[in-house]
């Protein structure tokens, strides 16, 4: 499958939606997440990360992430709040807690980021990703999970 398709998602493993969104065009992943499929999108890949986290990596790692998505087409923000407690990962739409870690980002930028398709460090350099809070944890997150390499 080549077509960046939110249709096909649920079907689609993370290998191949990472090689969907490295092969994808930034345009094209644009004019997806700024539709309405991006609720999906967004549901779709926060759903897979408590299956994808490595508890056996975060040792005594006890955090609560929020994910701030920006670019949304009414203008607002997403925001999905990870927790990592006791060797378990669990993800909701609603935030309730304070974050030991806040992380800001385009719908690009985010996909890119847990697709494995870029480089984290160098997007926080360029301010493309905008980390407050905890930054060791901010360097920390993607030996947390099982992030395909693209």
């Amino acid at each position: 499958m080549t077509d960046f398709d939110p249709a096909n998602f649920a079907t689609v493993g993370p290998k191949e939606f990472a090689q969907l969104v490295k092969s994808t065009p930034d345009a094209k992943i644009a004019e997806v997440m700024s539709g309405d499929a991006r609720g999906k999108v967004l549901n779709e890949v926060f759903t897979r990360m408590p299956s994808l986290f490595r508890a056996d990596r975060a040792g005594s790692t006890n955090a609560v992430i929020h994910w701030n998505i920006t670019g949304r087409p009414d203008g607002g923000t997403d925001t999905y709040e990870v927790a990592i407690e006791n060797g378990a990962c669990t993800v909701t739409e609603t935030p309730q807690r304070d974050p030991k870690l806040s992380l800001t980002m385009g719908p690009v930028e985010f996909l890119k980021i847990v697709a494995g398709a870029a480089n984290p460090v160098m997007m926080f350099m360029t301010g493309k990703l905008k980390a407050k809070g905890d930054l060791g944890l901010a360097a920390n997150i993607a030996n947390l999970f099982d992030i395909p390499k693209a």
